[in-house]
């Protein structure tokens, strides 16, 4: 068994087509067949469902590819940890980060570029789902996400902060108060993160705790596409208070703590369940253990 027929495998799980697949990995595509035709010979089992196009795995070549993944990840750990014995640390650190952690993430990676001049990072937006898929199929190093809400698993967890939730809002929709309960949020024209996010997932239990039934009248996915439209429509959203360390209040708007019910979320770090942990996650643990995110977003956000 090579380790490039391996390769062949986790390129045709993620293009799900032969030519696609084949053109990715530099060789023809009779070639790719018969690299994999010869390791289910090995194996002695049907790894690829046969037809005229790619149709899928069998349930064997599913066990197959999840250890493919696993061994091509540790293939590339040994090599960043004997990289570092005799370089220094270097390589891609790649992370997966829920939107409403994006705006915290710059803090953690530039003190890791600082130390670590060589270490490259790639950050990239997506659901919490996806960061569990991404870690499981080892094309993460590491996530952030919530810890505390949905039910993650093969993983380990760092926290890195708690998470609480402000209503922004016109200053002429909001009362004199110093807050605002969720059932006096859900009467405002709302702007939301779309349903696919946990957020949204966590703002809607809340809603009906607070037996409230918000109306959103715009849905997104995107952080910068839901602060353009409070900023220039006639809506307020909720929102997490670690945006405001970024994006701050726009002019004439106010944002105050909600209550009724009083909600924290905790958002950390997730890694994939693995001895010895690779060695730019480490490093970027290692990173995050020393700032106190909790003072350093209370200081900016409100009470």
């Amino acid at each position: 068994m090579l380790l490039r027929q391996l390769e062949y495998l986790t390129t045709l799980a993620r293009e799900k087509h032969f030519a696609r697949a084949a053109e990715a990995c530099y060789i023809s595509q009779p070639a790719m067949s018969a690299a994999i035709r010869k390791l289910e010979a090995e194996l002695h089992v049907q790894i690829i469902q046969r037809g005229n196009r790619f149709i899928g795995f069998t349930p064997e070549g599913e066990r197959i590819l999840k250890w493919a993944y696993r061994i091509l990840a540790e293939r590339d750990a040994l090599v960043e940890d004997v990289g570092a014995m005799r370089e220094g640390l270097s390589g891609r650190l790649r992370i997966g980060c829920i939107p409403t952690a994006l705006c915290v993430v710059p803090i953690l990676t530039s003190l890791l570029c600082q130390d670590q001049p060589r270490v490259r990072v790639q950050v990239s937006s997506m659901t919490s789902i996806e960061i569990q898929r991404g870690l499981s199929q080892y094309g993460l190093d590491v996530g952030v996400t919530y810890i505390d809400n949905e039910p993650l698993t093969g993983v380990r967890t760092v926290p890195l902060y708690s998470e609480r939730y402000l209503l922004l809002a016109a200053e002429e929709d909001l009362d004199d108060g110093e807050s605002a309960t969720w059932a006096e949020a859900a009467d405002h024209p709302l702007c939301l993160l779309s349903e696919d996010m946990q957020n949204r997932r966590i703002l809607n239990s809340v809603f009906e705790q607070a037996q409230a039934k918000p109306q959103p009248a715009v849905e997104t996915n995107s952080i910068s596409a839901l602060y353009a439209h409070v900023r220039e429509g006639p809506w307020a959203t909720v929102l997490p208070h670690s945006w405001l360390l970024r994006f701050g209040v726009p002019e004439g708007m106010r944002a105050v703590p909600l209550t009724e019910p009083q909600i924290n979320k905790t958002i950390g770090l997730v890694l994939h369940d693995r001895d010895p942990e690779p060695i730019l996650a480490r490093a970027f643990v290692d990173t995050a253990r020393r700032v106190d995110l909790d003072e350093l977003l209370d200081a900016t956000t409100p009470a």
